[in-house]
């Protein structure tokens, strides 16, 4: 590695550390569940951060809905995390979107829904939240006829969003973050919302699916073929989110690890940061505060 590339490394790591100074060392915040039900069991509820509390330390807020995807052609769980359980009118959202054989209801890493009402309820970060919606497993494009979660993403979030009281007069996610196969379909939305001319304010993946090679690829049985997955892949497409901040996080033990060093060493992202970790949610949430940080602080920017 030469001088360069391990001084941008520096940099981004203290990037990383400052983004997330904002999550660190608070402890003892109770976060509360939604109004209703939660369909999630106790150690799925401790994971995401939620534990029974009264109204008055009730910092977080989880709701669960069912909708139907016309995109996709059926139903679909709407997850959405939030500061609080009152939240604002026009609530900005970022979008958290799954890893393969994942789904709206394990879209986040541990801590995010804790770390969020932490956060906002400090005023370290403007409020928002965070939709998770369930996209399959076909890295977030159209595989099938009659099934596209792209589609849903860009066209059916914004009404779902609006008809909700959430995102501003247009319903439109202001930011999208994501996990493995979420992390490459967050880099392909940001591409998409640029090339319609309507940018995300900022982007952040964890641990990114970005394989480099296409025997390696072609073992998921996800794309048609070579020139399929080529179209999409956000290393063969590097300038498509010039101009976007761009947050990328990856542990060193992690089997994305070499198109994710290259992903960062070629596009110099915001922050770009690797450290010792294995493809789990041991690492994952180790990013939170950093995450949620960063897309505040460009959601602050924006507005």
């Amino acid at each position: 590695m030469n001088q360069e590339t391990e001084g941008r490394r520096r940099v981004s790591r203290r990037s990383l550390l400052i983004a997330g100074a904002s999550g660190l060392g608070i402890a003892g915040l109770a976060v509360g569940s939604a109004t209703g039900v939660v369909p999630f069991n106790q150690p799925m509820q401790r994971a995401l951060g939620v534990t029974s509390s009264t109204p008055v330390t009730q910092l977080g807020s989880m709701r669960v809905e069912r909708v139907f995807s016309h995109a996709r052609g059926r139903e679909v769980d709407l997850v959405f995390l939030l500061p609080s359980k009152k939240p604002p009118a026009g609530l900005p959202i970022s979008l958290m979107l799954h890893g393969l054989h994942g789904s709206a209801r394990s879209a986040a890493p541990s801590g995010l829904l804790k770390q969020l009402g932490s956060d906002v309820a400090r005023k370290a970060v403007p409020a928002y939240g965070f939709l998770a919606v369930d996209g399959g497993d076909n890295y977030w494009h159209q595989v099938r006829p009659g099934d596209d979660p792209m589609a849903m993403l860009l066209e059916e979030v914004p009404q779902w969003l609006r008809t909700r009281g959430f995102g501003g007069t247009d319903g439109q996610p202001f930011a999208c973050a994501g996990v493995s196969m979420g992390g490459f379909g967050a880099l392909l939305y940001a591409r998409r919302r640029a090339e319609r001319r309507q940018p995300p304010a900022a982007v952040a993946a964890i641990a990114p699916a970005l394989i480099t090679s296409w025997p390696e690829m072609a073992k998921r049985h996800i794309f048609t073929g070579m020139t399929d997955w080529t179209s999409l892949d956000p290393l063969r497409h590097q300038s498509a989110l010039q101009g976007i901040p761009t947050a990328v996080y990856c542990g060193t033990e992690d089997p994305f690890i070499t198109g994710v060093r290259r992903y960062i060493a070629e596009t110099h992202p915001t922050i770009g940061y690797t450290a010792h970790g294995k493809h789990s949610d041991t690492f994952f949430r180790t990013t939170v505060p950093s995450m949620v940080g960063f897309l505040g602080k460009h959601l602050q920017q924006k507005v």
